[in-house]
């Protein structure tokens, strides 16, 4: 079986080199390939990848995800977020490829406090939103054989997160002032690339598993909790931090160009059932990913 995957080098796409590599034969792109075009800013030049290779799956892990650089770069976000994926999606169509995509919680408005499920009416709140909502929609229409997974709160010890951006400002400030009114589940890109290798041989054998669904960690947290669980994990790792108290403060306090949704839960309900999975609690894989990163400080 012949797997191309793009993005190979963002934080799911490398997990995904991993979690994919015992399906078969994996063709593992992004911007910088030669051989292959994995430059999303180039259409024709994904379907042409798409052409050249022949997938029987391939695996869309290239996307523009600076949310808030989108509001001033909204044609290139659409470029990158939905442009290409349509270009990729006929190709697949073409020659009866599964075509999986990842897609963000940003596609709803954010409000209420119930977790969001998959015929939820969707109403993005800023240009990342609407462009992976674009690419969603172009998926659905274009390719028959599609599994699209709405995802949040993503995080990986490889590259930059919430908890590595933390970790280095506790080292020098003994107060810190966290959002605690935004309300999700942060999920690592381990947890979402095995789901997704695990998922790919189920609709192998079950065609009629595709579709949309909802991709996270099991539970529910804050930012503010999910700071205070780092600067716990790293104290017991016997981590020097400086900060000694944390401040709860709205999501207003910190204006960005984009705005932010408070309620990114998603029910998984669905995924669960169609896939025979259990989605760990958010905590167990941020401790993991925090281990590894403790480990390689002490190295």
């Amino acid at each position: 079986m012949n797997i191309l995957l793009f993005g190979k080098t963002g934080q799911v796409g490398w997990e995904l080199q991993r979690s994919l590599a015992p399906l078969g034969n994996v063709i593992a792109v992004d911007v910088q390939s030669t051989e292959y075009c994995g430059d999303f800013s180039n259409p024709e030049g994904v379907a042409e990848t798409v052409r050249r290779v022949k997938p029987d799956i391939i695996v869309n892990a290239a996307a523009h995800t600076a949310v808030d650089k989108a509001e001033s770069e909204r044609e290139f976000a659409q470029l990158l977020n939905a442009t290409s994926v349509e270009a990729i999606a006929k190709e697949a169509e073409k020659i009866n490829a599964w075509l999986i995509h990842y897609s963000t919680d940003y596609v709803f408005p954010g409000d209420g406090t119930k977790p969001w499920v998959e015929t939820d009416a969707t109403a993005p709140l800023n240009t990342y939103g609407e462009t992976k909502l674009a690419g969603e929609i172009a998926v659905q229409q274009y390719c028959t054989r599609h599994l699209i997974f709405r995802t949040s709160w993503v995080f990986a010890g490889k590259g930059n997160n919430f908890a590595k951006t933390m970790l280095r400002l506790a080292k020098d400030r003994e107060e810190l002032s966290i959002i605690n009114d935004q309300f999700g589940a942060p999920t690592g890109a381990e947890l979402l690339a095995d789901c997704t290798a695990h998922a790919i041989k189920t609709a192998i054998e079950k065609p009629e598993v595709a579709g949309l669904y909802h991709l996270v960690a099991s539970g529910t947290t804050t930012w503010f909790d999910y700071a205070n669980l780092v600067f716990a994990e790293a104290k017991k790792a016997g981590l020097e931090l400086a900060v000694n108290k944390t401040n709860p403060v709205p999501t207003s306090a910190y204006p960005t160009p984009a705005s932010r949704p408070q309620n990114s839960r998603l029910n998984t309900q669905k995924f669960k059932n169609a896939f025979g999975l259990t989605l760990p609690e958010w905590d167990v894989g941020v401790k993991r990913m925090l281990a590894e990163i403790f480990a390689a400080a002490k190295a």
